[in-house]
């Protein structure tokens, strides 16, 4: 059955915001690897971000390298608090260089680091 505009189907996606014009919906889709002549952050060099090498990775930002002084600094803000409040949160953004969303994935990812190691030492 296709999907015209008055079908179930096409209502269906309207009402959800799915529905795409006829043209676009026809226009052949470029490759996974072709990024139509733009260069994406990892192209650009970016410091701080590179690449983690193989496959598999999720398409999106590249894994951030954090260097050992941000390292430091987000370890010692941690070993005083575990949750960090939104003024830390931008504090320390501002002082390493990284985004607020870097740092509040950096302490997620601790906490579970965290809770793994403590659960494996009992």
């Amino acid at each position: 059955m296709e999907k015209g505009p008055f079908s179930v189907e096409w209502l269906a996606q309207s009402s959800r915001g799915g529905a795409q014009p006829i043209a676009a919906a026809r226009r052949p889709r470029s490759p996974p690897g072709d990024s139509g002549g733009q260069e994406s952050p990892a192209d650009l060099g970016d410091p701080g971000h590179e690449a983690e090498a193989g496959g598999g990775a999720a398409p999106g930002r590249p894994r951030t390298k954090f260097s050992a002084a941000q390292l430091q600094e987000l370890e010692r803000s941690f070993r005083e608090q575990r949750y960090i409040g939104a003024g830390e949160k931008r504090r320390l953004a501002a002082a390493l260089n990284l985004s607020q969303s870097q740092i509040k994935t950096w302490f997620q990812n601790r906490r579970m680091k965290f809770k793994r190691q403590t659960q494996d030492a009992r």
